[in-house]
């Protein structure tokens, strides 16, 4: 069986400018983990439309596309391409989950939610020719699944080819995420057993490894473990966690003595209304600048996630808000508009207010307002979202961030990473086109080790994995 999947490019990784470098940073791997359910005779094809162009000159038997919100327009291009040359479409992912009718026009069949067990009887079903029109897990598991299928992915294309993911889903409810919706009617947060997470792991090739978990702190017996087993290993890694689970003893000294190096946090906003307003409660009442510290401290960056336009900000959140991240020293920031994405509670409570104004997907990528704000107009919304971008990536900014750092390494470790992640991108994106942006890993490995300054401890012996407890 012929079988093609798609991955199709957000709109806004497609500037006629130059590529950002975060859209040829990772290999996500949603699609490769469910050709793991494949057989070893049918010829797969997988193709990522952030990092190569799609070829569009075939007509398989099958062809699966996952849908993020701004890339629906063009997976639903190519899923009409793809049936009127006579392949079976089926359609997955967060937008198809949220929004099944709009998609079912487009594709023969849906797979809603995670795979789970829905994407093997799918394919059973495909090979007897009986599949249904819509797939929904009955069981939601990591334990057991089988090796991802790594070797259709390109890894050459991707800055940190080792991408990774030992959970699914999150602890917490916050109301503008998409979670809660994509994980409905069933479990919304599980992980893989720690042996399996630690083999895996040490399948892969060569120092970095970047999670791609929502939470990787989640479950703290299972985080525990992991870091446990990961400990002499060498690794340098990046993750995502939370300001409860940075403040939480002991659980981020072990993640950086495994090697953590640099940490995604969601502070959101600065405003303890807006927090309540929006169920952030994991940050309720958490000195943000102790969970900075902490992080610091143990030789880790901090990449802090700040969300503009909730109903208590009003003009004055920009500046405020990116003073407050400089001061701290945090050394790279991303901003986002407030974005009601459809199924989201956030999403249901607009529509009830009157207070959507699009239904345009392409400006559904946290840089365009679709919604009425309620303390400022949609033009000083965006105009202050593109000035807060501007006013912590300038040099200046950068180089008061970095002076906040007491030592040489760090300081010089904040002047790279954060310059270099924005100041250079029509550099990356020549580097890109070149095909070599994963021969820029080692610069990444040693600017994240601070140039030695917080290189890990490693074993003799990498292969030789201890098998830790399961705390799935």
């Amino acid at each position: 069986m012929q079988v093609k999947m798609i991955l199709p490019a957000l709109t806004e990784a497609k500037s006629p400018f130059f590529r950002p470098i975060k859209y040829s940073l990772f290999p996500p791997l949603g699609l490769a983990t469910l050709a793991a359910y494949l057989r070893d005779e049918d010829d797969i094809n997988l193709q990522d439309e952030h990092i190569e162009t799609i070829s569009l000159n075939d007509s398989p038997d099958l062809v699966v596309i996952q849908a993020y919100i701004t890339s629906a327009y063009r997976a639903y291009e190519l899923a009409d391409l793809y049936r009127a040359r006579g392949s079976y479409v089926v359609m997955g992912g967060l937008h198809v989950t949220s929004l099944p009718e709009e998609a079912s026009t487009h594709a023969d069949t849906l797979i809603l939610g995670p795979g789970g067990d829905a994407w093997p009887r799918f394919i059973d079903d495909f090979r007897q020719g009986k599949p249904e029109k819509t797939y929904v897990a009955k069981e939601r598991t990591l334990v057991g699944a089988p090796q991802i299928r790594r070797d259709l992915i390109k890894r050459h294309l991707y800055l940190c080819p080792n991408s990774i993911v030992v959970s699914r889903g999150c602890p917490h409810t916050c109301d503008f995420c998409y979670k809660e919706a994509f994980f409905a009617g069933g479990r919304s947060f599980y992980t893989q057993e720690v042996d399996q997470a630690l083999a895996e792991i040490n399948r892969l090739p060569g120092r970095h490894v970047y999670f791609l978990d929502d939470h990787l702190f989640g479950n703290e017996r299972f985080a525990n473990a992991l870091f446990d087993g990961m400990k002499g290993m060498g690794r340098l890694w990046q993750a995502a966690g939370t300001v409860q689970s940075i403040l939480r003893p002991g659980l981020l000294e072990k993640a950086a003595e495994a090697g953590l190096r640099s940490l995604f946090v969601g502070f959101e906003t600065l405003n303890s209304s807006n927090l309540k307003e929006h169920d952030k409660f994991q940050n309720l009442n958490r000195d943000y600048g102790e969970a900075i510290k902490r992080v610091h401290d143990l030789g880790v960056m901090v990449n802090g996630s700040f969300v503009f336009g909730m109903d208590h900000d009003d003009e004055s959140v920009f500046e405020r808000t990116v003073s407050w991240a400089i001061e701290h020293g945090i050394e790279t920031a991303t901003f986002h508009i407030l974005t009601p994405y459809p199924s989201t509670e956030l999403y249901k409570r607009m529509v009830k207010d009157n207070r959507m104004v699009s239904s345009d997907w392409d400006k559904f990528d946290t840089r365009h307002v679709v919604y009425k704000p309620a303390s400022m107009s949609a033009e000083q919304l965006e105009t202050g979202y593109w000035r807060a971008y501007r006013d912590f990536y300038k040099w200046s900014s950068i180089w008061q961030g970095a002076s906040t750092k007491q030592e040489l390494g760090p300081f010089l470790r904040h002047l790279a990473y954060s310059g270099g992640w924005k100041k250079f991108e029509p550099a990356w994106d020549a580097i890109i086109k070149s095909k070599r942006v994963v021969n820029c890993l080692p610069l990444l490995e040693s600017v994240l080790e601070a140039f030695g300054r917080f290189k890990p401890y490693e074993t003799s012996d990498r292969n030789n994995v201890t098998v830790h407890h399961n705390a799935a």
